[in-house]
């Protein structure tokens, strides 16, 4: 299966992290590098990875991403990857001190949204600065969306 051409263009999607819009309050975005060997390149290029349960945290001065699982390449035989192994991100010094201030002071979240190649083929990564939404919050949102896809389909039996 290739990967799916995204709403931007010549960005190719990867893995979208559909579950942290809902479960998170998403408050700033930034697109980053992820630094990959040559087989992990190559097994996003079959387009089956998965962000879903990562996440991003600052060690040693710089910020990593964990449990983006990868799969092994399988023409690859001995010289490949881990599939969930740390990922370190790139990052200028500013972006990362603000982000690493966000999550101490504020207690907020890195949260990956997106893994695609841009259009120099590069693989990127879309992180987010978000704050953990509430049970309440979560139920008026799954509220809104309902009554939005009843809205629509009101409309499109009216006329």
């Amino acid at each position: 299966m290739a990967p799916k051409k995204g709403g931007v263009p010549g960005r190719t999607i990867i893995s979208d992290n559909r579950k942290a819009r809902f479960n998170y309050e998403i408050e700033d975005t930034l697109e980053v590098g992820i630094e990959l060997q040559g087989t992990e390149v190559k097994s996003l290029r079959t387009g089956k990875a998965n962000i879903a349960e990562s996440y991003a945290a600052e060690r040693g001065g710089e910020i990593w991403i964990y449990n983006v699982y990868i799969p092994e390449y399988l023409q690859a035989n001995r010289f490949n990857h881990e599939p969930r192994r740390p990922r370190k991100l790139l990052l200028h010094k500013r972006e990362i001190g603000k982000l690493a201030a966000a999550v101490q002071k504020d207690g907020k979240t890195i949260v990956p949204l997106k893994l695609y190649f841009n259009d120099q083929g590069r693989a990127k990564l879309e992180l987010a600065v978000a704050r953990g939404k509430k049970l309440h919050d979560k139920r008026a949102t799954e509220k809104k969306r309902d009554w939005d896809r009843e809205k629509s389909r009101i409309m499109k039996n009216a006329g």
